[in-house]
């Protein structure tokens, strides 16, 4: 009996032994600022869910949503808030995206004032409105999309999504004419035949041909 006891002693010390080297392997491969897919940390332990219960309870991570956690990072401020493109990087599996906030739109002097609680990701893979980190991501297919943001895209963007956009559109687009040598011409037409729609396109070559000839 007391042999018996020994070996079941031998083979639970041997138990945490284990465990608890894969939670220290786990807690290399955390670094401070990152969000993970739970899928990520699933190499480094044969029992994930309790592993990351055990993290999260002890702040090392903290639960997103959408199967993400992340590895919180302080300042002197505070826990620094995970990245938006870091977080929606991790939830698509994928670089290739454009972050494009509706609000943006007011910058570009046509009267706009409308905010909106709400991001697009222009993307290739995904559909639909996601909770990410207590955020609201819309996220729309997209054939194309710029790296970075222009006003000139801004623009084509804002024609090609007026119609969704609690704005008055007649009063936009009648301020436009007069506002549209503040847009550099030739990236304004490169922008527009890449990335506008049929209504988009027709839109800014009447405005364009319009100023040309009243000029």
């Amino acid at each position: 009996m007391h042999e018996f006891f020994r070996f079941l002693h031998a083979i639970q010390k041997n138990t945490f032994t284990f465990v608890s080297r894969e939670m220290d392997l786990l807690r290399q491969h955390i670094k401070p600022g990152e969000v993970y897919r739970r899928s990520d940390l699933e190499y480094y332990s044969t029992a994930i869910d309790r592993h990351l219960a055990t993290l999260t309870k002890d702040g090392t991570l903290i639960k997103l949503n959408q199967g993400l956690y992340y590895a919180p990072k302080q300042s002197k401020f505070g826990v620094v808030p995970p990245d938006d493109r870091q977080v929606v990087e991790r939830f698509l599996k994928d670089e290739d995206f454009l972050l494009v906030s509706p609000n943006t739109f007011n910058s570009l002097g046509l009267g706009l004032t409308q905010l909106y609680n709400t991001t697009w990701v222009y993307n290739h893979k995904r559909k639909g409105e996601f909770q990410l980190n207590g955020k609201t991501f819309e996220f729309k297919l997209k054939s194309s999309f710029p790296k970075i943001i222009t006003r000139e895209y801004l623009l084509v963007d804002l024609l090609n999504n007026i119609e969704d956009l609690a704005e008055d559109q007649s009063q936009t687009l009648d301020k436009l004419p007069n506002n549209i040598d503040s847009f550099n011409a030739d990236a304004l037409m490169k922008a527009t035949q890449l990335y506008g729609n049929g209504k988009t396109k027709r839109k800014l070559k009447s405005i364009v041909r319009y100023v040309f000839q009243h000029a």
